[in-house]
């Protein structure tokens, strides 16, 4: 198994130091003797989501815990899966949330691929890159901790005005590293079936972030997501 060959530039003064530090070789030492499983997502999708959302553009940040554990589901951005996918229950609680928060006009669509959003400056991490197919958490205390604290880290020092939306306690834990004299922090339960209600549903999180974004003199978040056929006919949103 070989390293990445490239952390997206805009990242990569950040994050390349991490590769040469102990606890991210055991980690690849780790990856590679899992090479006989199923693990998720792909090799080439681990670090989708710093792919798809510069470093100097992002305004949002969406962790995650675990990539989904089911075939054809994680391709490496939180909560979202691609195209021609069943929406898991978490993120049809998400579209329930955004239908409802008084402050946002959201029609949920008939796929959960929100890569739209990633392409808006909307950070969708996860705390773990990889998963083993079947079994949440079992790539936990391997390294990808460290890992992506390290990005929350270098965002939090680097840049201004982030709205962190930390949802569950395990994101939240995460979120210990963030400076809110220069970010902004907005947390309830998870999203799970198991927990929306005690809090999640309700919280208007998707307007209070664009509200936040808007008074530091940002562009808010099209939240609104085009179906797959307005995908493919050129649908447009606004990219700050």
């Amino acid at each position: 198994m070989n390293y990445p060959q490239e952390i997206p530039a805009s990242w990569a003064p950040y994050l390349k130091p991490e590769f040469d530090k102990p606890y991210m070789q055991a980690l690849y030492r780790f990856l590679e003797s899992q090479q006989a499983k199923n693990i998720y997502p792909a090799q080439q999708h681990w670090y989708a989501a710093l792919e798809e959302t510069d470093f100097n553009d992002v305004k949002v940040v969406i962790l995650g815990q675990d990539p989904y554990h089911g075939a054809n589901q994680a391709h490496g951005l939180s909560f979202s899966v691609p195209h021609g996918q069943k929406i898991p229950p978490s993120l049809r609680n998400i579209y329930k949330e955004l239908e409802r928060d008084p402050g946002t006009t959201f029609t949920a669509p008939a796929h959960g691929c929100l890569t739209q959003w990633a392409d808006q400056g909307v950070l969708m991490l996860n705390a773990m890159l990889t998963v083993e197919a079947g079994k949440a958490g079992s790539h936990q205390k391997h390294g990808w901790e460290q890992f992506t604290d390290a990005i929350i880290d270098a965002l939090n020092k680097q840049r201004e005005n982030i709205v962190f939306l930390l949802w569950g306690k395990y994101a939240q834990d995460k979120g210990r590293i963030i400076d809110q004299n220069r970010h902004h922090i907005l947390q309830t339960t998870h999203p799970s079936p198991f927990s929306a209600h005690r809090g999640f549903l309700g919280s208007a999180h998707f307007s209070q972030a664009n509200h936040w974004l808007q008074e530091h003199d940002q562009t808010p978040v099209n939240w609104q997501l085009a179906d797959e056929e307005q995908r493919q006919t050129g649908f447009e949103f606004s990219k700050g």
